[in-house]
């Protein structure tokens, strides 16, 4: 079976950690080399992950409580606690599906007196055009805040014209150091308290590190086509769900006590393996996801829409389709040896109460129909292939006409 998701860290990557767990190692150096292959390297602050980042600037920047923060409708659910563990109001901005961008006018409508900033999430790979966004921010004196979880490439350090940008290195991120955050901010001031807050944090131990270093260890051999075809059906035998079981066996801060899980400062090992991954970026691997992604667009062609598939620039480092059965789809596809999912980190957010008409239809509808087919350079493309000839015989004729009334803002429910 062809996993989902492949975790983008080579063996020597792991094993350079591994003996990094028993050397000893200055935690500021480290950090400061790492800080210094971010463009200027001052104005950015190395981290345990986005979560903490996120939980540092809302510490830091002090807005009122019951401000509302805007946010790209679709985002990670650990991100709107944390709006909400600040005493601000998360408020959805819908979004275009053929982009994921935020919708001006939806954001437009948005705005209010309460309104202080506004996060942009780039999702699934694509780049959101953010100088129409911006502009509109800097007209109502909104802080821009940008997620680039899900978009690094190697090179992109941000868009200049946002106040804040986010980067993740978690396990199922690109170039991966299975952590680790860079947090672009641009104002000094602001940056200055973040960091003082940062060191005032307990630091991840090396054990600590070590367990998750063997963890993924652990993953990677169960993702062998293989093994993860055996354990599948082990799973089935059991009657146990495994798509939901995989789906969090990745995810980098399940459990409980979540606050004092992200308000950590990174491992030294960590921050000596992210240096490792963004020193040796593999561009590639990259142009070959790429290329393996416009082959499979070739082959879907009209049958199913791909949201985001027209932001440029794209890594596609995760590939959603959008179909009116996908769970019909997802069974089938996992029968014939590609582990699609539906499972994700992914939420719509609420509307909150005082704002009933800031509901995000077209976000949710979206969600309802979204499947993720598995797709990486190591996939033959025969294989893709015949996931397409899957997926394009499966799909009902109405999965494109469905996306072009998303994109009118005609929301059918499934």
């Amino acid at each position: 079976m062809w996993v989902r998701k492949r975790i983008d860290i080579g063996g020597l990557d792991i094993a350079t950690g591994l003996v990094r767990c028993a050397l000893p190692a200055d935690q500021g150096r480290v950090t400061e080399r790492v800080a210094r292959l971010w463009a200027h390297g001052d104005d950015v602050l190395v981290c345990l992950s986005v979560r903490t980042g996120f939980d540092l600037l809302l510490q830091a920047v002090r807005f009122p409580r019951g401000s509302h923060l805007l946010m790209s409708a679709i985002n990670i659910g650990d991100m709107v606690r944390i709006v909400e563990h600040h005493g601000l109001v998360p408020v959805p901005v819908d979004v275009e599906p053929s982009t994921m961008a935020p919708r001006v006018g939806a954001m437009a409508r948005a705005i209010t007196p309460a309104a202080r900033g506004l996060v942009v999430a780039h999702l699934f790979g694509g780049r959101v055009a953010m100088r129409p966004i911006a502009e509109l921010a800097r007209r109502h004196g909104l802080m821009v805040i940008e997620d680039c979880a899900q978009a690094f490439d190697g090179g992109f350090r941000g868009h200049p014209e946002a106040d804040v940008s986010m980067f993740s290195f978690g396990p199922i991120k690109t170039s991966t150091a299975l952590g680790g955050a860079v947090i672009r901010v641009g104002d000094r001031q602001l940056l200055g308290r973040m960091r003082s807050l940062h060191q005032g944090y307990p630091s991840q131990t090396r054990v600590m590190y070590l367990r998750r270093l063997l963890k993924y260890v652990g993953i990677k051999g169960l993702s062998t086509r293989l093994t993860l075809r055996a354990v599948a059906q082990l799973f089935t035998l059991l009657k146990v769900d495994y798509d939901r079981v995989a789906g969090s066996a990745a995810r980098g801060f399940a459990g409980r006590d979540f606050f004092d899980r992200i308000r950590r400062q990174p491992s030294p090992v960590l921050l000596a393996v992210l240096e490792r991954r963004l020193r040796r970026f593999d561009t590639f691997q990259l142009c070959l996801q790429q290329r393996k992604a416009a082959r499979l667009l070739e082959l879907l062609g009209d049958h199913v829409a791909c949201p985001g598939v027209a932001s440029q620039p794209h890594t596609f480092w995760v590939f959603p389709i959008l179909v009116d059965n996908p769970a019909e789809l997802a069974g089938r596809l996992r029968e014939a040896g590609f582990d699609a999912t539906r499972q994700h980190s992914l939420t719509v957010i609420p509307a909150p109460a005082e704002g009933p008409a800031w509901e995000a239809k077209t976000a949710s509808a979206i969600m309802e129909r979204i499947v993720y087919l598995p797709l990486y350079p190591q996939m033959p493309d025969v294989e893709i292939e015949r996931m397409a000839q899957i997926v394009t015989r499966a799909a009902r004729r109405a999965d494109r006409r469905c996306f072009e009334s998303l994109a009118a803002g005609d929301v059918p429910r499934g």
